[in-house]
């Protein structure tokens, strides 16, 4: 299955050219280290100085890995974490702009392409996977892990959607994992790109299990000998080296009767008005920071964003992936808008933080602009996103579809 994946993005002369470019950048095996450890196998993204931010063969090499651990039947479980301080930061932002601009736009679709059919083999996995968030996991790198199985929060992690910042959408299957937390808190992560703490993973349902740091490799080493691949005995093993952890007062979860008044609304401007009544009725510095946020943001993106959370909200894990596909290829192009490069320019390249998107304010962002996000692509030789086939899945992740 994985070659025929690999076949797919590189058929014609104009796409080989694109892999070459792709994997300019040798495929490193200490990318990703690999042991075999009994039954488990144990996956370490090791660009520690990037925070673990992840390449295009980073990617193709998790997808060939989980794939052909599927067919294993030495293969019970696959745990995956990340070398220092963050478990994965994201895909390279900056790796496919540079693509992007030494070459074509198609060269950032076929990174998304292999990512997004990625994150559909991990959250379709017959083998569950136990993904170690001890630190940072943002963007790719909860499409890394959110849609496995186990999702193991430490005092160290911190997870965010940060996509709004650098005028793209919360992507990698958010659409379908954020839609389903309780209320509306995963409108309200996915338009501020706020950030949690492993505590707030936990209650809000992003993490499965909170063990302290302290006890991790006691729990891996216990992981290793447990010779199944029943998620409710991998559970249990979990469970044993599992506490549960204070959530601070201030935590924006204590504030979820707010949240769910405002973010339910129907559009951004309504979002915004009615932060704006709260803030009247009640001083409290969230609530006006969470206002900023929105108003910093690019105005296109919170468009685009809101409509494919409230659609994923709907969707299986299949349909959010091809949707989101969609409009990261319009972003890319840049047909549409700017913004995409713009936020790299600001946060990545220049670092000013001062974006200058356009268009400038909601008003000027038309239902009509929104709904060509959307659509097909009229460009020649573009297509959906194509998903492989899947087959005996377990009940969990049929549950996906």
């Amino acid at each position: 299955m994985y070659q025929a994946i690999h076949n797919s993005l590189s058929g014609e002369r104009e796409r080989e050219r694109g892999m070459d470019a792709l994997n300019s950048t040798k495929p490193d095996d200490h990318q990703i280290l690999v042991e075999e450890k009994l039954s488990a196998r144990i996956l370490t993204l090791n660009r520690p100085k990037q925070l673990n931010a992840l390449l295009f063969q980073m990617i193709s090499r998790l997808l060939e890995l989980f794939i052909a651990y599927e067919e294993d039947s030495n293969v019970k479980l696959v745990i995956v974490k990340g070398k220092g301080r963050a478990f994965c930061a994201g895909g390279d932002v900056a790796a496919v702009n540079r693509d992007i601009n030494e070459g074509t736009w198609r060269l950032g679709a076929k990174f998304v392409w292999m990512q997004y059919t990625l994150n559909y083999i991990l959250a379709t996995n017959r083998k569950p996977q136990v993904s170690i968030l001890n630190g940072i996991v943002m963007g790719g790198g909860a499409g890394a892990s959110i849609h496995g199985r186990f999702r193991v929060a430490t005092e160290n992690s911190v997870f965010a959607m940060p996509e709004i910042a650098l005028g793209l959408f919360p992507d990698v299957g958010a659409s379908y994992f954020v839609s389903r937390l309780p209320g509306f808190f995963g409108e309200y992560l996915g338009l501020t790109g706020t950030r949690l703490d492993g505590a707030e993973m936990l209650v809000c349902g992003l993490a499965t299990h909170f063990v302290p740091s302290e006890r991790l490799s006691l729990l891996e080493e216990a992981l290793c000998k447990v010779d199944s691949s029943d998620p409710a005995i991998i559970s249990a093993v979990i469970n044993e080296y599992s506490k549960q952890p204070y959530m601070k007062e201030k935590s924006a979860y204590r504030r979820l009767n707010v949240i769910d008044r405002c973010f339910s609304q129907r559009t951004v401007e309504e979002i915004i008005s009615a932060l704006e009544r709260e803030a009247l009725n009640k001083k409290d510095d969230w609530i006006s920071e969470t206002i900023q946020s929105l108003k910093r943001a690019s105005p296109t993106s919170l468009k685009i964003s809101l409509r494919s959370i409230r659609e994923g909200r709907l969707q299986g894990v299949g349909q959010c992936l091809i949707r989101e596909f969609r409009i990261a290829c319009h972003a890319m192009q840049g047909k549409l808008s700017k913004d995409f490069f713009e936020g790299i320019r600001a946060i990545l390249l220049d670092k000013d933080k001062n974006p200058k998107w356009e268009p400038s304010k909601l008003e000027l962002v038309s239902d009509d602009m929104v709904d060509s996000y959307f659509s097909m692509m009229d460009d020649e030789g573009w297509e959906d996103l194509k998903l492989p086939a899947r087959s005996n899945l377990p009940a969990y992740a049929i549950a996906k579809l």
